[in-house]
């Protein structure tokens, strides 16, 4: 399944507190549960000013139901070609 980022611009998000966070992962996951094996969360990175999202889906559209139907913004995706870390510098 493809691999998709999500960057989603909330001000303050950064200052949110573990309920709050708490809060928005189970409104996700219910949303995701309801969707059914066609989107996965792999993982988010909060920052100051915004959430970085790693998914797992067939497609964007999968994404953007997600957002809409979850209540969050999906300000840009953009979907993964391919990965790279430090032993992509590895030579064979």
């Amino acid at each position: 399944m493809p691999k998709f980022v999500i960057e989603r611009e909330m001000p303050n998000v950064g200052n949110l507190s573990q309920e709050q966070l708490q809060q928005a992962a189970q409104t996700s996951c219910g949303v995701l549960m309801e969707m059914g094996p066609s989107i996965q969360w792999v993982h988010s990175y909060v920052t100051d000013n915004k959430i970085y999202c790693v998914y797992n889906a067939t497609d964007e559209e999968a994404i953007k139901k997600h957002a809409a139907t979850a209540g969050f913004p999906a300000d840009r995706i953009s979907r993964v070609r391919t990965i790279m870390d430090p032993t992509t510098a590895e030579v064979s």
